[in-house]
């Protein structure tokens, strides 16, 4: 099972909320910690593949692909395999493209820290070829990526996608709350919370403050008790009320605390609770999740192209085969909303399957931009110590 998410730290609130990329351990191979001194050898990149914006620049995908073998090589950061399905997606790559080695630089990085392993590695073999960031980053670091459209550009939502084509949304996990069913039988509003079965057990998972899926996690109950991204209260008294009650735990969440039972009801993204369901079956455990229709909380990642990519081909290829139906119905199935899912139940390319028990968006989700989660970061900062406690 995999650590929850964790979050870099960083100086300003919109950080704080978006800046973690794809982390948590991993059975990946090939991985390596990104550090100050690059360990890489120089690298001459083509420059024809580097300025490619789109798939007309190679010619045909046959082009793509013989340009991508000649390289032979696709460094990746920041996938562990088990978030959002990442290892059968990777192991998927692979298999097709047998002539491209894969190379799985450090797993657990946060954004931040991939554009930093972009900068130590910058005109080595070394560096990521491509990034899976949050939105904060990616909105904030256009510079470091080249633009490409793949050819499902016109299916990616206009708000889900940079115009210019530096950067767009792959996929999203929806706030929920996931327990143990055998152990405390049904949940079906948050008020079922308060009740004392649940005594010492219920997990925000991190401050709110401080944590990605904290700050998400509190959006959603927040939600659900009357407010919204404007109006923050309702949540901070419903959380006064689970500390009141005992049921509030503010322990971080961790593969022991979940197994144990110690963390027995946990707010966290639909494609982790997929994780901890399918591992914790093997256990013996009947671990539940559900989303609130008018609570459905989303923060989309990104996919972008290093601008120095040692290998601009191979890194194109990868993006192409991302938004293909073939890899996109693999994120689904590892319990994240692809962002073309629309599009895929409308063609008919949707894993049926998958769709027929998925969780999915209902309606209009709950999101919010840079400056809301700034604002909202530093109402946290100056209510939830002084109310909750540390």
């Amino acid at each position: 099972m995999k650590n929850l998410r964790k979050i870099a730290a960083g100086t300003i609130a919109a950080v704080l909320a978006f800046s973690m990329a794809a982390c948590g351990s991993s059975n990946a191979s090939n991985s390596s910690d990104s550090s100050s001194t690059s360990t890489g050898k120089s690298v001459k990149v083509n420059e024809k593949s580097a300025k490619a914006t789109s798939l007309a620049d190679f010619g045909t995908m046959d082009d793509l692909v013989k340009a991508a073998e000649e390289e032979g090589a696709l460094n990746v950061i920041a996938l562990p395999h088990d978030w959002s399905n990442y290892g059968e997606v990777i192991d998927t790559f692979k298999k097709k493209y047998p002539k491209i080695k894969v190379t799985e630089l450090n797993p657990n990085a946060s954004s931040k820290e991939e554009l930093d392993a972009a900068k130590t590695n910058k005109g080595t073999d070394a560096a990521p070829d491509v990034f899976d960031v949050g939105q904060q980053i990616a909105a904030t670091s256009t510079d470091s990526f080249a633009p490409y459209k793949v050819q499902a550009w016109d299916k990616i939502p206009e708000e889900n996608k940079d115009a210019n084509g530096a950067y767009y949304a792959d996929y999203t996990g929806i706030m929920s709350i996931g327990w143990n069913k055998d152990k405390y039988g049904d949940i079906t509003k948050i008020e079922d919370l308060l009740d004392p079965k649940f005594a010492g057990t219920v997990a925000l998972n991190g401050k709110p403050a401080e944590a990605g899926a904290a700050f998400n996690g509190y959006l959603m109950i927040n939600q659900l008790a009357g407010g919204d991204i404007n109006n923050l209260q309702p949540g901070l008294d419903f959380f006064k009320k689970l500390k009141d009650a005992g049921n509030l735990t503010t322990v971080d969440v961790t593969n022991g605390t979940i197994d144990s039972g110690q963390t027995g009801v946990v707010m966290d993204w639909t494609y982790n609770q997929a994780s901890y369901k399918k591992e914790l079956k093997s256990k013996g455990v009947n671990w539940e999740y559900k989303t609130f229709p008018k609570a459905q909380v989303v923060s989309y990642y990104n996919q972008a192209i290093n601008v120095d990519a040692p290998h601009p081909a191979a890194a194109r290829l990868w993006e192409e085969y991302l938004y293909s139906a073939e890899a996109q119905n693999l994120w689904f199935k590892g319990g994240a909303n692809p962002v073309l899912l629309s599009s895929m139940k409308e063609d008919g390319t949707v894993d049926q399957d998958t769709l027929k028990d998925a969780i999915t968006i209902e309606g209009k989700p709950v999101s919010y931009t840079n400056d809301d989660a700034t604002r909202i970061t530093e109402w946290l900062q100056n209510n939830w110590d002084k109310t909750i406690g540390n």
